[in-house]
């Protein structure tokens, strides 16, 4: 493109030439003669600067001559670099050289002085473990020294360290020393705890401060560790045994003088005032053994109460689960301690702890579980043996909190005692209740005693297992609550007439429910049970009232009712004379009927609530019938009714105020 526009230039050129000029040669020779000038002119500029152009050409001559002399200069500077680089590169080989050599040597310094350190034995060392207490805190100090000495040594000897020959025989030596006195130390603690009125918690706190001792022992000597172990055995079991044994012995007199036997079961006729609180020192709290009262706080309240002190207790008397709660209780107390003591001083864990535990407390532990086996042996109270059972259940809940499970044995073993008995004497129970014979009670249709035996019994069983429920307890109460609604039926049947059976039946139930709902959960599955009894009865019971005075009424709504409903007016209409007699009859006694029949269940029933109760249900099931009866009246019949605000405006009278 740039050729093409230097072309189209001179093609310009050559054409304004042409045209200013005719002949071309002239043109040439006029441009040769200037050329010519200006050749001239230059020749004659060179002429009269050659002086300075032979000035110049010397100085380029001269610093040629500088600039070879300063390449000589410089290839003879980076020679010397190149040996210096050289120089440079070897003094950092020797650097690095030195720098790991030091390295090393620091390393085998502090490896070789540490060795040393560990090895040598101190003069001051030496002094403190022949010469000072092991109660003081320098010999605790130095025995730590002298026990890393003897493992670095033990160590070495199997290398076959000549080292270890310098110093071994004083090891030695200091090793027997330290033995001896911490030995002589140990056992004079664990023959404190032989001591009469001894609080053996003290020496075993002094032990426990010092337990690096029976480590080092271990460490070192493990026939007088095993000395040491064995003799804290042999005293501690002795010294446990003999306390329990003792403690039992006295906690056994204060239990209550009679207690309950096989003529205390709950359908034996209570002729003779007998059972567990018989005397008149533990009638003022107790009424019958079948009544929980405040036995039920020893669960709560007082279950870490302090132990009972039988010295202090003389004049007292106390119930089987009191005397139990007591006796576990410092057992606890002191089987946790003990076993948390073994862990920490004699370093075991899992079975060997457990070994440990068990040749300590085991001969304490059989001596209980025989105790205890005697003393339920004749025990005919249910509840004080369900308290027990629960209160086994809390204490082995508590000693998995403190992280003691070496007494779950013992727990099982003591339920493996008391279950068989409480299910037997269980069973005598309701056995009891199925040999009764209802002929020979007093026809009363207030609650029979048997039902109010059973209702504080289910309650306080019902109470006690809410927090730990059981399957076989469950099994046992359903089977007594069978029972015991048979022998109610059985009781209702010696009654003429069905309402003194509906009475009968609804007192009893009344009282079974109202025992279990104050004592329980609503819900409970007993509860439930005798509600629904209770609700069927109570519906009978108020059409059984009603019949005497409203029957006719009734019995033309459940006849007539039909006919409505088909919409058969013209049957209705032939009931016409029927019901103007019912209408005549109502209107003339339904205020006197009402007064008996409010007198007839206030009298009926001991318990206000409950025969207000079934008056307002029987008052409202009256006016239901009032409402359908109404219904069912021609125009004429249902001109003559009492106003139905009239009835309404009477039975207010008798709301209850309970």
């Amino acid at each position: 493109m740039d050729a093409l526009k230097e072309a189209s230039l001179d093609n310009d050129e050559v054409r304004e030439i042409l045209k200013n000029t005719t002949d071309l040669r002239q043109y040439s020779r006029q441009i040769e003669k200037e050329f010519k000038d200006v050749e001239n002119r230059s020749i004659e500029d060179y002429i009269a600067e050659s002086q300075n152009i032979a000035s110049l050409h010397n100085q380029i001559n001269d610093c040629d001559d500088v600039l070879e002399r300063m390449e000589n200069m410089l290839m003879s500077f980076q020679s010397v670099l190149n040996n210096i680089s050289t120089e440079i590169t070897q003094l950092q080989r020797k650097s690095v050289s030195m720098s790991l050599q030091l390295t090393n040597r620091q390393s085998v310094k502090a490896q070789l002085s540490q060795f040393i350190e560990d090895m040598a034995v101190s003069e001051e060392m030496i002094n403190i473990i022949m010469d000072t207490a092991v109660t003081e805190r320098e010999f605790s100090t130095q025995l730590n020294v002298l026990n890393h000495k003897l493992s670095l040594v033990k160590e070495l000897s199997f290398k076959e360290s000549k080292s270890t020959s310098d110093v071994s025989d004083v090891l030695h030596k200091l090793r027997l020393k330290a033995m001896s006195k911490i030995r002589s130390y140990l056992l004079e603690q664990i023959y404190k705890f032989r001591k009469p009125m001894t609080n053996y918690q003290i020496p075993q706190n002094a032990m426990l401060k010092h337990k690096f001792f029976f480590e080092f022992i271990l460490s070192n000597e493990r026939h007088v560790a095993q000395e040491i172990c064995s003799e804290y055995i042999d005293t501690m079991s002795k010294i446990y045994y003999s306390y329990f044994k003792s403690y039992s012995t006295r906690l056994t007199s204060l239990k209550f003088e009679e207690s309950c036997s096989k003529d205390d079961l709950m359908g034996i006729e209570d002729n003779a005032s007998k059972g567990l609180f018989a005397k008149t020192t533990s009638l003022k709290h107790k009424s019958t053994i079948f009544t929980i009262g405040k036995r039920g706080d020893i669960l709560n309240q007082q279950l870490e109460a302090p132990i009972i002190v039988p010295h202090a207790q003389l004049k007292n008397r106390y119930t089987v689960e009191a005397l139990f709660r007591s006796e576990q209780y410092a057992l606890v107390d002191n089987a946790c301690r003990e076993y948390l003591f073994v862990t920490e001083f004699f370093m075991v864990r899992g079975t060997q702890a457990q070994d440990l535990f068990n040749q300590i407390m085991g001969k304490t532990l059989t001596l209980m579980i025989k105790n205890l086996e005697i003393s339920i042996h004749d025990c005919y109270d249910t509840i004080a043996m369900f308290l027990c059972i629960h209160l086994i259940f809390r204490y082995q809940l508590m000693c998995h909190k403190r992280c003691v499970p070496a007494l779950d044995k013992y727990w099982d073993s003591l339920q493996s005692v008391i279950w068989p008995r409480l299910e037997h004497v269980f069973r005598l129970n309701i056995q009891s209740i199925h040999d009764c014979d209802p002929t020979k009670f007093n026809k009363e249709m207030g609650p029979h005693y048997i039902t109010r035996r059973y209702a504080e019994f289910s309650a306080a069983i019902v109470g006690i297992s809410e927090q730990f429920p059981n399957e076989l307890v469950s099994r046992l109460l359903l089977e007594l609550q069978n029972e015991v609604e048979c022998f109610i039926l059985r009781m209702a049947a010696i009654f003429a007439t069905r309402k003194d059976q509906l009475i009968y039946l609804i007192n009893n139930y009344d009282l079974v429910l109202g025992v279990l709902m104050e004592h329980t959960r609503d819900n409970s599955k007993e509860a439930e049970a005798f509600r629904e009894q209770l609700n069927a009865r109570s519906a009978e019971y108020v059409d059984e009232i009603l019949a005497p005075h409203f029957g006719g009424i009734i019995q033309f709504v459940k006849e007539c009712e039909q006919y409505f409903e088909k919409d058969q007016s013209d049957e209705l209409r032939k009931q016409e004379r029927r019901s103007l007699a019912l209408v005549a009859s109502f209107s003339a006694n339904w205020k006197k009927s009402l007064e008996e029949l409010n007198r007839e269940v206030l009298l009926s029933f001991p318990s206000l609530l409950t025969g207000s109760q079934l008056l307002q249900l029987a008052l409202a099931s009256l006016v239901q019938y009032y409402h359908r009866f109404h219904k069912l009246l021609t125009p004429n019949a249902r001109a003559q009714l009492t106003n139905i605000h009239v009835v309404m405006v009477e039975i207010k009278k008798y709301k209850s105020n309970y």
